[in-house]
């Protein structure tokens, strides 16, 4: 009986090789070592080198918008902004800092070890949109299917054994739906705890926690990690940095070292009011603090460009709130008793709600695009309740792009999919040499996605992939945004009247028509029938 094999082979002509794919007819008994064996294989990263045209390098640029669905800027007259992360973007000084004071609140108020102040913020552990156990104590990244990515799961700052995660979670490496954070991301109060961390605030938390729960193992002390989140996240030391306004008091005292790319966030706003478009701010910080800064980035006539200003809005009970009335502030930030029958622009408002603010200002549906970092505190309610387009804030985009760029990458990614073609069409094959063969295959993708997501982050790897899958993270951007950037001042890179399309990617059943399939080497799907022959 006759096999058909897709066999690969590599020829030098001077010094660069020529790779060669064909299909080849052998006797059953003999379609092994010659054409399977490993060793007729250059060195991957030769291979890998070789299996990319040198144009798709740097092809990404860190300035690009990204479209999850289609928007059109020309039917968008009203902006709205976000604060933090979105008009204001700070630098890492900011979280060495909320971590440094957190750590001590822990130390002096809750009288934990003296040793965990040995522990010095690590700028690179934690990334967001990780899961964190509290039960356990253990700090994960779960994919878009609630499976937990292996070899991202920590116990303090060490990485858990893939067969411990799967003891600890019943034989399986799948955390079910009613064990994950609530849609803003808070724990539910009977049941398993999973708490995802959403926002860039809290990966200082995600650290302060790593370095707590590292500090009691490493001495052996026993410990409840239930109540080690309770006194790091729930309103304590953590919450005390944001509660107390020190957070506010540091970036005011010091506008210079905290605050990032202020012309640019003067250069958005002043284009959009010169294009005639209406501006509005809903933040959760208090007048004074964004007072300052706003000062600092665009200049003292700063409420000149907004139409409305809310702060301290309670986001996002805001958005789905129709209870708290809106308050006046005079020029000093002191609460006004007068009711507001409109929304006046030179004023600043405080609290209120989303349905007296539609009924105040007529802003309704797509006309209206609102830009913010949180996923579910500033986007989800916008989109999936009131129909307004929405723009997510990620600053991480500047780093995953500058990796996506690499070379390194790229030959990494482009070698991965091929041999996960290979995979799919040799599986077929079931003698003793071959299934060998396809074993070595099966490591070398592991250590290949293990290379590629240390690329990014040596812990987490990437925010949005978790290997072939997108992340939790990824697929609530996907859901809750429309379009998504590193900034605001992306916009500046494109036309009021641009329109945004996303790209289409293939389904599964469309999978043979694209350009994937060609790049990876990947054929048609063999039916059962073929593997019994």
């Amino acid at each position: 009986m006759e096999t058909h094999l897709t066999c690969i082979f590599y020829s030098f002509h001077g010094n660069f090789p020529s790779k060669c794919i064909c299909m080849c007819t052998r006797p059953r008994s003999s379609h092994t070592a010659f054409y399977l064996q490993e060793d007729n294989l250059m060195e991957t990263s030769l291979v890998g080198k070789y299996l990319i045209p040198p144009s798709v390098c740097n092809l990404l640029n860190s300035s690009t918008i990204y479209a999850n669905n289609e928007v059109s800027l020309a039917e968008v007259d009203i902006y709205g902004f976000d604060y933090d992360y979105t008009l204001a973007l700070y630098s890492d000084a900011l979280n060495t800092m909320i971590y440094n004071t957190a750590r001590d609140f822990l130390i002096e108020h809750f009288k934990y070890p003296e040793g965990i102040r040995k522990y010095d913020y690590i700028p690179n552990f934690a990334a967001r949109g990780l899961h964190y156990d509290i039960q356990k104590g253990l700090l994960m990244k779960i994919d878009a299917f609630h499976y937990i990515q292996l070899g991202t799961v920590y116990r303090g700052l060490n990485p858990v054994p893939d067969e411990e995660v799967l003891r600890l979670y019943g034989g399986t490496h799948h955390v079910p739906l009613h064990q994950v954070s609530g849609f803003y991301g808070k724990v539910s109060h009977c049941g398993p705890k999973v708490k995802q961390f959403m926002d860039i605030f809290s990966i200082p938390e995600m650290t302060l926690l790593a370095v707590a729960n590292d500090f009691f193992i490493s001495n052996d002390i026993e410990y409840d990690p239930e109540h080690l989140y309770k006194d790091v996240s729930v309103s304590e030391a953590i919450g005390m940095v944001h509660i107390k306004g020190y957070m506010y008091k540091w970036i005011m005292q010091d506008l210079e070292k905290y605050i990032l790319g202020g012309d640019e966030t003067y250069a958005v706003l002043h284009r959009l009011v010169s294009h005639g478009k209406k501006l509005f701010l809903i933040t959760n910080s208090p007048f004074s603090f964004v007072d300052k800064g706003m000062r600092y980035m665009v200049g003292k006539d700063w409420r000149d460009f907004f139409d409305v200003v809310i702060v301290q809005a309670d986001k996002p009970h805001f958005f789905n709130d129709c209870v708290k009335p809106f308050r006046r502030l005079d020029g000093n930030g002191d609460l006004q008793w007068d009711k507001i029958n409109s929304l006046d622009k030179g004023q600043i408002y405080k609290q209120g709600n989303l349905y007296d603010f539609l009924r105040l200002t007529g802003w309704r549906g797509s006309s209206v695009l609102y830009f913010g970092d949180h996923l579910y505190s500033d986007l989800a309610d916008l989109m999936l309740r009131h129909g307004w387009r929405t723009g997510a804030i990620v600053p991480e985009l500047d780093l995953e792009t500058k990796v996506v760029n690499t070379e390194q990458y790229a030959q990494s990614l482009t070698w991965l999919q091929a041999l996960t073609g290979l995979l799919e069409r040799m599986q077929i094959h079931r003698d003793s040499q071959s299934r060998e063969v396809l074993q070595d295959w099966l490591k070398e993708r592991e250590e290949l996605r293990l290379r590629t997501k240390n690329l990014f982050n040596p812990q987490f790897g990437s925010i949005f992939r978790t290997c072939h899958n997108p992340t939790y993270f990824s697929r609530r951007l996907c859901r809750f945004s429309d379009v998504y950037m590193a900034s605001i001042s992306c916009l500046l890179n494109y036309d009021l009247s641009y329109t945004f399309y996303p790209r289409r990617t293939p389904l599964q059943h469309e999978a043979p028509l694209w350009m994937d399939q060609l790049c990876t080497g990947c054929m048609k799907t063999p039916f059962l029938e073929e593997m019994t022959k």
